[in-house]
């Protein structure tokens, strides 16, 4: 991945987030790990965010002493876990759906949801070499593809979405779990195309993919969110300070995805 910054400047950042989170002045260093003594850093990640969300918390582990654990999952299956008592400190979904209602169900603190990120759609086929371009791929004979599962993840959600827009609702497929195993499909030839996030395929593709214009589904907005648990919780409040920190914003852009123009509290 690049990025517009150097690891340097979200070094900083994480470093100035956890400081400002534990009421510290801005000229002090982080003392010490886990500054709190809280034991860590609970995150659950929208599976397509991963790769960042992993890079991002050894920045963050890195500048704090702070160790992040990261679970990973569809939206959909996530907000499952939390509403079932989960004790994760952070939210970073896909959607702004689930944030919503788990700030609604009074598992999120209210105020504290912001879009990190907007998702950006590809098709990837990685046994392709010709020149084969979008939605004609699809309509091969006997093509196989993949996309999630719409119901728990909006990148399947997006993908069905344009199925329908390029009147290819007929289409069978292999639903996925998350857009990870979508991913997974096609890099193991098992299916021939597959619905997956940009950001999995734009720096390292195991093969030809193709962007979907985003005109042809509803933005797919990722918000993130402290969660009860995070509510008093200094690194949670530093992690999410670091997320709206403009090396992280650049980080994010460079992987792939959209940024709003501020990312405020909605």
């Amino acid at each position: 991945m690049t990025a517009n910054r150097p690891l340097s400047a979200l070094l900083g950042a994480a470093a100035l987030s956890l400081q400002l989170a534990c009421g510290g002045s801005p000229d002090a260093a982080p003392e010490g790990t886990d500054p709190d003594g809280s034991g860590g850093l609970d995150v659950a990640v929208a599976a397509n965010f991963t790769e960042v969300a992993h890079r991002l918390a050894e920045a963050f582990t890195s500048a704090s002493g702070v160790e992040v654990r990261i679970a990973v999952g569809s939206t959909g299956g996530l907000t499952s876990q939390i509403l079932s008592g989960a004790p994760y400190h952070l939210f970073l979904a896909a959607d702004t759906l689930r944030p919503a209602r788990l700030e609604a169900e009074g598992q999120a603190v209210p105020g504290s949801r912001f879009t990190y990120a907007v998702g950006r759609l590809a098709v990837l086929a990685p046994a392709r070499t010709d020149a084969w371009e979008l939605p004609g791929l699809l309509l091969e004979p006997g093509i196989r593809a993949a996309w999630a599962d719409p119901r728990t993840a909006p990148y399947g959600a997006a993908a069905v979405e344009v199925l329908e827009r390029w009147g290819l609702s007929h289409l069978e497929g292999a639903v996925a779990t998350s857009v990870a195993q979508s991913w997974q499909f096609a890099r193991s030839g098992a299916v021939d195309a597959a619905f997956v996030s940009l950001a999995q395929v734009a720096h390292d593709p195991p093969g030809e993919w193709r962007e979907v214009p985003g005109s042809l589904h509803a933005p797919v907005r990722q918000q993130a969110v402290l969660l009860r648990a995070g509510e008093d919780h200094p690194p949670a409040l530093a992690f999410l300070a670091l997320l709206r920190s403009a090396p992280a914003r650049d980080w994010i852009r460079a992987a792939g995805y959209g940024l709003e123009e501020s990312p405020d509290v909605d």
